[in-house]
Order: structure tokens, then C-alpha cells, then sequence
């Protein structure tokens, strides 16, 4: 009995000495910045001045400060629009239709249609938005596509801003999506579609009685990650339009990086990013939620 006491007791020794470096690199970056970070939020912190060097603690003074902001209405309803229809809308059910139009294609066309997609997924930030703003300038290839087909110009960036950004940030994150639903939808077997129309069921009825509660989880999932990568899209849009004009692509993320970086109130930008973090948090848990609700 003894012995084996001993031996269990080593064993939980040799696997704490396992984990302790795993253990310490998760303190270092992770949980100590987290906890710095939720802390300067709360704190007067700047890059330069007097307040760097002598911090103070001002409580929700960076939160009121924010709700009382002039532009803290329109920068929210910029982040909202940013989110649904280039995020939830735009990237998910485009990334949708690509995978369900390939779904029954040859290997052939899967793999260019996979390769044009995959493209712009891991082209940088900074490039795609140069690409995008050469398309949509004013002597842009758009408007020389239109000025070939009589139509006069359209000055993009100025009069459409944020569905300039919409649709770039669509090209450029499309393909995470489309490469999970491509996979989710290999995995429904053709029999039972097969059946289901033997049965009678319309392309309507596959879709939302077969396809969708099939693949739920990864909806999911992608949702999740589409949903906080677009909160914290940043590159795209400042490299793009720089949040104008007139903060009209201003949204949550690049404010608070021309906040903390660009005015140098870190304490300030600090709570803009613990707002987005909270905004992702909750956006999670619904999702989450409305999933176990469906598999109940």
C-alpha cells in the first residue's frame, strides 16, 4: 500500500515537472498581459507625459469617457454594419453557396476554385487592401470597367466607403468558411439526400432539415472565429481608408489603435479593446447557446 502511495505520488511529481514549462509560457504571454491589460483599462496610462511614468487608477473614467465620446455612436454602428455583412452575412453564407456549388463538381475545378479562394486568405493585409484601393480608386479598374460600358465614374472611397471595405474584407476571409463547410458538407452522405428526395423533400426542405442541422457544429465554429476575427479586423481597414472619411470606416478596433498608438492614451484604448473583447465574449455565448438550444 505503501508503494504504491509512493508511486502515485511520484507520478503526480514527474507530470507537474511535465507541464510546469507548458504551465509557465501560458503565465508569461498570456495570463500576465491579460492581466495587464484588464488593469491599464482601468488606468490613466500614456506613451508619453507625465501619466507614463506616474500612473493612476480612475476606475470607469475610460468606460464613460467612451459613451460620452461624439463618435462612439457612429463608430459603433460602424462596427455593427462591418460585422454582420461583411462577417456573419458576407464571409458565412458566400462561403456557403462556393462550398455547396462545389460540393458536386470535379476534382478539377474544386482545386482552382479552392486555389483562387485560398489566394486571397493568405495574402497580407496591407497587400490586399493596396489591391483593393487600386481597384476602387477614383481612376480605379472598376470605374475603367465602367467607363468602358458608358457609366460614369463613381468615386468609391469617398461615396461608398464602408462597402468598399465590406467587400474587400469578403475576398480576403471568405475562404476559412468556405474550407470548413466544403469539408462539413463531404461528410453528409449522398444516401441520404437521395432518400429525402425519394421521400419528396424539396432543395428547401435538403437544405434546412438535412444540410444545415448536419453541419451545426461547424456553422458554429466558424461563426465564432469569423465573428471575432472581423471585431478585431484592423490592417484591412486602416491600410484601406484609415477609418475615413470622416470616420465613416472607423470602426471599434482601429479606434482604439488611433487612440492608444496614434493620440497615445493607452489607458483609453486599453477599455476599447476590453469593450470588443466583451462584444466577442457575448456574440460566443449566444452562438453557443442557440446551438444547444437547436440539439435539445
Amino acid at each position: 500500500m505503501g508503494e504504491k502511495h509512493l508511486l502515485e505520488k511520484r507520478r503526480a511529481v514527474l507530470s507537474i515537472l511535465l507541464m510546469a514549462p507548458a504551465a509557465v509560457l501560458i503565465g508569461v504571454f498570456y495570463l500576465y498581459p491579460m492581466i495587464m491589460t484588464v488593469y491599464y483599462a482601468f488606468t490613466n496610462l500614456t506613451l508619453t507625459g507625465a501619466q507614463a511614468t506616474d500612473t493612476q487608477f480612475v476606475g470607469f473614467r475610460n468606460f464613460l469617457n467612451l459613451f460620452r465620446d461624439p463618435k462612439f455612436p457612429l463608430i459603433m454602428k460602424n462596427t455593427i454594419v462591418f460585422l454582420v455583412f461583411s462577417g456573419i452575412i458576407g464571409q458565412q453564407v458566400f462561403a456557403f453557396i462556393l462550398a455547396s456549388l462545389m460540393k458536386k463538381r470535379n476534382v478539377h475545378i474544386r482545386r482552382f476554385t479552392g486555389f483562387m479562394v485560398v489566394l486571397g486568405w493568405v495574402t497580407p493585409e496591407i497587400i490586399a487592401a493596396y489591391m483593393f484601393s487600386a481597384y476602387f480608386n477614383d481612376k480605379g479598374t472598376l470605374n475603367s470597367i465602367l467607363r468602358f460600358f458608358g457609366i460614369h465614374r463613381v468615386s468609391w472611397m469617398f461615396t461608398y466607403p464602408m462597402l468598399s471595405v465590406i467587400i474587400a474584407n469578403i475576398w480576403k476571409g471568405t475562404a476559412y468558411s468556405m474550407l470548413m463547410f466544403q469539408a462539413a458538407l463531404d461528410g453528409i452522405s449522398d444516401e441520404i439526400v437521395e432518400s429525402a428526395k425519394i421521400d419528396g423533400a424539396n432543395g428547401w426542405q435538403i437544405l434546412s432539415k438535412i444540410t444545415l442541422p448536419m453541419i451545426k457544429g461547424t456553422t458554429a465554429t466558424t461563426f465564432i472565429m469569423v465573428t471575432l476575427g472581423t471585431l478585431g479586423a484592423f490592417g484591412m481597414i486602416y491600410a484601406f481608408t484609415g477609418g475615413g472619411p470622416s470616420n465613416k470606416t472607423t470602426t471599434l478596433s482601429v479606434y482604439m489603435y488611433t487612440q492608444a498608438f496614434g493620440a497615445f492614451q493607452v489607458g483609453y484604448g486599453t477599455a476599447i479593446a476590453l469593450i470588443l473583447l466583451l462584444i466577442g465574449a457575448v456574440l460566443s455565448g449566444l452562438y453557443l447557446k442557440a446551438i444547444k438550444a437547436n440539439q435539445d
